[in-house]
């Protein structure tokens, strides 16, 4: 018995380890997306550069639209492997093999083995994990770790009628670095979705013997120091970060990306492919529980599902990436849900296969869609010919756009001039880069001395040593006089000052593939 059940745990491992994998297999081969992954990728760039840990940069200006933990990974990993593409995505990767691993060891615990197993498979060959894994920003990071606290929370609270002191203060520990991925959804998700839980499942008087004192001293060891810290240096920061950011973005309606109610019932059905329609299976069972499952763990999931997307519905900005803290119950309740509707049918092994062929195929073609989509909005096809030419020193003048993805490419020491008419923009400008450059300029008014305005130019156009970069479309002539073409991307455009000359490398430099 027991060489079996090594024997059953060690393919689970290996399934798992096969799936990690091809998530980093995807995450070498597409280039960043942009604006998230170039934005993302180049803080934690900035950060190992500059060597300021405290201070999340964009473009070398002060960027507190999240905490700093993805930073922090991502420029220590960058000091390790390179600054390259595949070095930013290995934090999120990362931190989606410890959502799998956490949903097998929890769900093992709970409903065995095999069921386990399944749920990993499920979520293992969907684009939560082949897409939402390597996708540079702070959704899988906080998702992590908001599941990790429930299991643990949820496991403390199940272990008898006093709730386990160990796994409870890991709990807060999770929730610790849930706060410091994304905010303060960190602690409140779990909160919530543990409360609801203990009130509906009859347990609240559970909580009378929780170690609220030490596991709330752990958070706020872990938590707080960052956050002070940030605030003495840059007054005002709470106001900014809890108030505008978080709040604000909850309650408004001015934001981006404004959805309907029913969001994210479409993007659980791009995220979890074919596996949803499992769940349906245990829609409306909630007394009529698989044999062997614990009505209270049942309750759990449900409520963790329910909770979670409820909250995340109710703003009227919506992005796919803020589900994904409910796909590890999601995936417990798909494989409760095919040994409900499966475990008759005949050929329900090949049913299987070819169901996991399906997941995994969309998964793998959608990654490859997403670069032909975003193609436009890329700087890879004229960043290579930059990086060759440009000398130490050298300054780079954007006008028309930000190209987020260039000075990771580039490895720029330099901030970029930023060319916009400012006074104008600071009126005018809604939820885009304009408003994330000069507020956080606000932070830092030395930084911000390289947002000009369009009348630097034509000066610049006449010094060596300065290089222009503009949409290919870009329609303002008076930009672009005095600046000699170099190349001419698919969606953005790379001029010299005229006085630099035509160096004997350009026509190199300028085939060099991206």
């Amino acid at each position: 018995m027991n060489k079996t059940i090594s024997s059953v745990s060690r393919t689970s491992w290996l399934a798992l380890a096969g799936l990690w994998v091809l998530l980093l297999c995807l995450a070498w081969v597409r280039p960043l997306a942009v604006p998230d992954e170039g934005r993302y990728a180049e803080v934690g760039r900035w950060m190992l550069q500059s060597g300021d840990w405290l201070t999340p940069r964009l473009n070398g200006i002060p960027f507190f639209h999240k905490p700093p933990l993805l930073h922090w990974l991502q420029a220590s990993s960058m000091a390790v492997f390179g600054q390259y593409a595949w070095a930013a995505r290995l934090v999120p990767a990362l931190n989606a093999g410890l959502m799998m691993v956490a949903l097998c060891l929890c769900a093992r615990h709970l409903s065995g083995e095999a069921t386990a197993r399944r749920a990993m498979v499920m979520l293992g060959t969907s684009l939560t994990f082949l897409a939402g894994g390597q996708y540079v920003n702070h959704d899988m990071l906080v998702a992590t770790w908001i599941g990790i606290a429930i299991w643990l929370f949820g496991l403390s609270f199940l272990h008898g009628d006093q709730p386990h002191p160990g796994l409870a203060r890991w709990g807060f520990v999770a929730c610790a670095l849930g706060v410091l991925s994304k905010g303060l959804i960190g602690l409140v998700l779990p909160g919530l979705v543990i409360f609801v839980w203990l009130l509906w499942t009859g347990q609240a008087r559970k909580m009378w013997r929780f170690p609220w004192f030490s596991g709330l001293l752990i958070f706020a060891v872990i938590a707080v120091p960052w956050f002070v810290l940030a605030q003495h240096k840059f007054p005002g920061l709470f106001d900014y970060l809890f108030g505008a950011q978080q709040f604000g973005r909850y309650t408004g309606t001015t934001f981006n990306n404004a959805q309907p109610w029913w969001f994210y019932g479409l993007a659980l059905l791009l995220l979890f492919g074919p596996w949803l329609f499992f769940i349906l299976a245990q829609v409306g069972r909630a007394r009529d529980v698989n044999p062997g499952i614990d009505r209270r763990v049942f309750s759990l999931m449900w409520v963790w599902v329910l909770a979670i997307a409820v909250f995340f519905s109710i703003p009227n900005s919506k992005l796919v990436g803020y589900i994904l803290p409910i796909m590890p119950p999601l995936a417990l309740i798909a494989a409760w849900g095919w040994e409900r509707a499966m475990a008759q049918v005949r050929h329900a092994a090949k049913i299987w296969t070819g169901l996991v062929i399906l997941s995994l195929s969309t998964a793998v073609i959608t990654n490859f869609m997403v670069e032909d989509v975003t193609r436009d909005r890329y700087t890879i096809d004229i960043a290579p010919t930059l990086a060759c030419l440009k000398q130490p020193g050298d300054t780079i003048y954007v006008v028309g756009g930000y190209p987020y993805d260039l000075p990771f490419l580039v490895h720029a020491e330099k901030q970029m001039v930023v060319v916009q008419d400012w006074p104008t923009v600071r009126k005018t400008a809604g939820d885009n880069w304009r408003r994330e450059l000069f507020e956080g300029a606000n932070f830092d008014a030395e930084a911000g001395q390289t947002l000009k305005t369009p009348d630097v130019l034509a000066p610049a156009s006449q010094q060596p040593g300065n290089w222009l970069v503009a949409p290919r479309k870009h329609d303002v002539k008076s930009d672009l006089q005095g600046w000699s073409l170099v190349k001419e991307g698919e969606g953005w455009s790379l001029y010299r000052s005229t006085l630099a000359g035509a160096s004997p490398g350009v026509a190199k430099c300028s085939s060099v593939a991206p």
